[in-house]
């Protein structure tokens, strides 16, 4: 879940490096250090804490000379956060430099074999363990050394690696954990995500498991792990370049909630075509879809909430049998993947290390798999039989808003395909949803500007201990994310809760003076909503409701009332997500919070 960044090239490497880095701390934070090599020594230069602690250390990166080296910015698995923990890692001589994203599962195996060689350890890393394994088996060959090594180690990473005797020279090399690398005007340039490289250069190689690149400042060469030379194609990246900015607003996730209507548009417009909806990178056939008795959607986090959306939104739509997993328990429930099992996976980054290896053991059972993914050439693309990209744009604030509502809207257009494939609806029933489809763009700026009067309300709950979210049916997903969105950004404990479930144990947390935020979208279940919030009500609770307009019963049973324009009701988590978007931001920022990197998390989780 860490950051890496490497250069090698004509122009001073540590600003490149510093810059690199400032594109990829959502990957962690705890800590951050670069090296660099000035052709007689490297230099090294680390602190624990946030990225401007580092800057302030190196006058952005002035007082470091030099054309190559290698970055990191730290989120911690092994060792706590501190100075000696945050990498780069040295060999004892200080001749071999290495940086580290992944973990090695056999580290202290590895570590106790080189204890007894003699080998002196000052940190509590397993990278550490990597720099002197490769100090071992040095002989005056880097690629030779690194082959090695990628025997000997388990687990997961993604090097940069320099060594003293090779000062015009960076090596990287990656297994299970993601790695770009690009040529850039006069030099070389290696990261683990692209937000760090669209100053630099739009055409990237994305770097498969075990194989090693060597670059120089003009030219790179790739090798697998038996230093056989391969080729490899570039692939260009789209993103604008100012989209990895903020562009004047304060937070990230701010301005990123406010990109949902061009992202949800970016999403289904293309895939709209002549009153009809057309896939094509799903790349089967009316046959093939008739032919699929069950959907199992397996996702983490925030994805997982799009999933459980989906499951009633397929099963009401195309009337097919949906299972929802989350990816880390997935592989251990022995799932029972039968022909006619269509697996779809989401993930924003598409190197989530949990979704990964659910498609990988998907694949392995003879499912197709479709991967529902926003990153472009990432391994969930890259590995699935068919990937459908959700063209959300960087998202770089750690809790998603646009990625996971063009998640939605890119379910929603495989549940009308097949539902229309398999006769579950009419053309007159799919124009309908199309013209639905195409409002929500313009619903959701306008749940946006209501933010005044979200934030008004926010500002009376920053002292909030508990939280709770209630909804049934559809609305119960969307409470799940809500919640999510709160917890993770505000650190007010926070929970979801089926509402049909209030009676059976939670009803006795609810107290005088707590908050329940109510969805209740669906019509059918308004009543039945309605009588839960009375529930708590009358316990003292003091309760949110988000509904659709039209719906004024629900007034005599709730403190405070959010409507959100009518849509058709497979759709409305598009548009109830916004306001509890903007409750949980706002909730964070009055508290103080940091708002785009909050505390313990990352961005992308590549480690299991």
């Amino acid at each position: 879940m860490c950051g890496i960044v490497g250069y090698v090239g004509e122009k001073q490497a540590a600003p490149i490096l510093l810059d690199g880095l400032s594109k990829l701390e959502y990957r962690g934070y705890d800590s951050a250090g670069i090296a660099v090599y000035d052709g007689q020594e490297i230099e090294m230069k680390k602190s624990k804490g946030r990225l401007k602690v580092l800057n302030e250390l190196t006058h952005d990166g002035a007082t470091l000379p030099g054309t190559v080296g290698i970055g990191h910015t730290r989120w911690a698995t092994h060792g706590e956060p501190s100075d000696v923990n945050a990498h780069p890692h040295f060999n004892k001589e200080e001749s071999i430099i290495v940086v580290h994203n992944g973990i090695i599962e056999n580290y202290l195996k590895l570590k106790n074999k080189l204890v007894n060689k003699g080998y002196e350890f000052i940190s509590d890393t397993d990278t550490e363990v990597i720099a002197h394994l490769l100090d071992y088996y040095y002989q005056g060959n880097p690629l030779q050394t690194i082959t090695k090594i990628m025997h000997r180690m388990e687990g997961s990473y993604a090097l940069g690696i320099m060594f003293k005797d090779h000062p015009d020279e960076l090596y990287a090399v990656r297994k299970d954990s993601p790695l770009i690398v690009g040529k850039s005007e006069g030099g070389c340039i290696i990261a683990s995500d692209v937000p760090a490289v669209l100053r630099y250069t739009r055409d990237v190689y994305f770097i498969e498991n075990e194989e090693i690149v060597r670059m120089t400042a003009g030219t790179m060469e790739f090798f697998n792990v038996d230093e056989e030379p391969i080729e490899k194609e570039s692939t260009h990246i789209e993103w604008d370049v100012d989209a990895a900015e903020k562009g004047g607003y304060e937070h990230f996730m701010l301005k990123e909630m406010y990109e949902q209507p061009k992202a949800i548009t970016d999403t289904f417009s293309p895939r709209i075509k002549g009153g009809d909806i057309v896939i094509e990178e799903l790349n089967m056939t009316d046959e093939e879809i008739q032919k699929i008795d069950k959907i199992m959607i397996v996702a983490c986090g925030s994805a997982y909430h799009a999933g459980m959306t989906s499951k009633y939104v397929f099963e009401g739509m195309a009337r097919i049998p949906v299972e929802v997993d989350l990816a880390s328990e997935y592989r251990y429930r022995d799932p029972i993947v039968e022909e006619g099992t269509l697996v779809v996976i989401i993930s924003q980054s598409g190197e989530t290390a949990d979704s990964l290896a659910a498609l990988r053991e998907s694949k392995a059972r003879g499912a197709k798999v479709l991967g529902i993914v926003n990153v472009v050439g990432s391994s969930i693309a890259r590995e699935a039989d068919n990937v459908m990209y959700t063209w959300a744009g960087p998202e770089i604030a750690v809790a998603t808003t646009k990625a996971y509502s063009c998640q939605l809207i890119a379910m929603y257009l495989l549940a009308m395909k097949f539902a229309k494939v398999r006769g579950k609806i009419t053309d007159a029933d799919l124009k309908t949803y199309i013209e639905d489809l195409k409002r929500i763009p313009d619903q959701v700026e306008l749940l946006l500007n209501n933010k005044n009067r979200i934030q008004k309300f926010a500002n009376r709950y920053l002292a909030a201990r508990d939280v709770f979210f209630i909804g049934r049916g559809i609305d119960y997903s969307i409470s799940m994310e809500g919640s999510l969105k709160l917890k993770e950004i505000s650190y007010i404990h926070s929970e979801a809760y089926a509402a049909g479930e209030l009676k059976h144990g939670t009803i006795s947390l609810i107290e005088e003076g707590t908050l329940v935020a109510a969805v209740l979208t669906q019509e059918n279940l308004y009543k039945k909503m309605i009588s839960n919030m009375v529930e708590v009500r009358t316990r003292g609770a003091f309760v949110l409701a988000v509904t659709n307009e039209g719906n004024d019963e629900v007034e005599r049973a709730a403190d405070y009332v959010i409507y959100i324009p009518e849509t058709n009701r497979y759709f409305t988590n598009s548009l109830a997500i916004i306001p509890l978007q903007l409750f949980g931001y706002y909730i964070s920022v009055g508290r103080g919070c940091d708002v785009d990197k909050p505390r313990n998390l990352a961005k992308s989780v590549t480690v299991e």
